[in-house]
């Protein structure tokens, strides 16, 4: 299958790979100069995606993604695939999708979930939004670059989904960190706290999988310096569009809204720009109650 990938950063970039040890014919394009294993590199988005049968977008916001579409879009044929891998906004992604639609082209909004190690592993999680028929066309290249693929309903239901489990990962971690720097301050050892909490009520994937704490529970980004298998400024981009898309749909989401200033200050404020969203648990270890 011809497949031209926009957008080959740190997550695009071992996605596009996945599919040509596949043995997809992978036409690649980015802003940055990069050289990606079996992937044959285009002068623009427009080349890449002319004759594709597949267009996949990994990109940062909603707005490049709006620039992105209004170039590829009139070179694809009619009945080509567009599928969007990035994390923007409920409206963005709806806007494409009805772009495409008006030009005789398939679409999915797919955001991702699984982060750098699952793109080159091939073991993200897929959320999907869109037609019946996309989604039939774009579930066997899910299947060589995740290890899941969920179809959530019409255009947009993939970033809605995306939204709402970040706002959930964001509100989960800063209580987990929360609580590790509490057990410290009640002198209750740290691994006496998860072997208590993670096969109990408290339990959550923030503790089991992705412990805060480093040199408890399975290896995470905590043992490696915090260096970042999810930045914190990642985190808060999410949580700040779960923010827009409740007030868009008239939510009412405070702990969301704590979750987005919380990071907001940690990033901005406090030097947690480029350290993994798990870092909280430091932040709230050296602060007090006042």
């Amino acid at each position: 299958m011809n497949i031209a990938f926009i957008g080959l950063g740190n997550m695009g970039a071992p996605m596009a790979a996945n599919l040509a040890r596949a043995g997809h014919n992978v036409i690649g394009f980015d802003q940055a100069d990069v050289a990606v294993e079996g992937v044959k590199m285009a002068a623009s988005g427009t080349a890449a995606a002319t004759d594709a049968e597949v267009v996949i977008t990994m990109l940062p916001n909603g707005q490049i993604l709006r620039a992105v579409a209004n170039e590829v879009i009139p070179a694809m044929h009619n009945g080509a695939v567009l599928i969007d891998c990035s994390t923007v906004d409920v409206d963005s992604a709806r806007t494409v999708a009805q772009q495409a639609a008006n030009a005789g082209l398939l679409s999915v909004d797919a955001p991702v979930s699984g982060g750098i190690g699952g793109a080159a592993a091939g073991t993200l999680t897929f959320m999907a939004g869109g037609s019946e028929a996309a989604f039939a066309k774009a579930a066997p290249l899910f299947n060589i670059m995740g290890q899941k693929a969920v179809h959530c309903g019409e255009a947009g239901a993939g970033q809605a989904a995306k939204i709402c489990n970040n706002m959930i990962l964001g509100v989960t971690m800063i209580a987990t960190c929360e609580a590790f720097a509490l057990a410290d301050k009640l002198g209750l050892d740290r691994q006496k706290m998860f072997d208590v909490v993670s096969t109990s009520s408290g339990y959550s994937w923030t503790m089991n999988a992705y412990c805060p704490a480093p040199g408890v529970g399975p290896e995470s980004p905590s043992d490696n310096e915090y260096n970042p298998g999810f930045a914190a400024e990642l985190m808060l981009k999410d949580l700040r569009l779960s923010q827009q898309a409740a007030e868009s749909a008239d939510a009412d989401t405070p702990m969301g809204q704590i979750a987005t200033k919380l990071y907001e200050q940690f990033v901005e404020h406090e030097g947690g720009l480029g350290r993994d969203f798990s870092a909280m648990l430091p932040r709230f270890e050296k602060r007090s109650r006042n």
